[in-house]
């Protein structure tokens, strides 16, 4: 139909030890959201539950601890109070679908006035696939940032 369409693109880390990132500044949750939103076409990210948290109450969403490391839902996406938990860090970005399609569109021309685009040529028609490795990279870039943080004074 000459269209494009958007996507979700999810991404699971496992094997993080519990506090990496911060609970103030420096939040894994963004630092992992610097790097994703700095990616094109994307529009959103949400980490474990997300957006449906909105809909749910608190004793629905909390995750509560079977044992270091390990909660009963991981809700929470791997993260709490800005520190990873040990758990799977489970987010999802969102693309936006391409504006680059070959049905004729509505534009302006350099004088301002109404015209009709036409663009030629070969388009991906969802950017989704081709999203997959540099969203594993920004999450795997972010994460080696949080690992190597410097101390700061209050942790020495």
């Amino acid at each position: 139909r000459h269209d494009s369409l958007g996507g979700v693109v999810r991404c699971v880390a496992t094997g993080l030890a519990a506090g990496w990132g911060d609970p103030v500044f420096d939040k894994l949750t963004g630092l992992l959201g610097h790097a994703l939103h700095s990616l094109p076409a994307v529009r959103g990210v949400q980490f474990g539950s997300g957006f449906a948290a909105a809909r749910m109450t608190g004793a629905q969403h909390n995750d509560p601890w079977l044992g270091p490391g390990l909660t009963a839902s991981n809700h929470h996406g791997g993260t709490l109070g800005g520190l990873s938990t040990g758990m799977p860090l489970v987010l999802d970005v969102a693309f936006k679908p391409a504006s680059t399609i070959a049905r004729p569109q509505q534009g302006l021309g350099a004088d301002g006035q109404p015209v009709m685009l036409t663009v030629e040529g070969r388009h991906d028609p969802c950017v989704v696939p081709r999203a997959v490795p540099i969203v594993e990279a920004a999450v795997l870039h972010a994460l080696a940032d949080a690992l190597l943080r410097p101390a700061r004074l209050e942790d020495l």
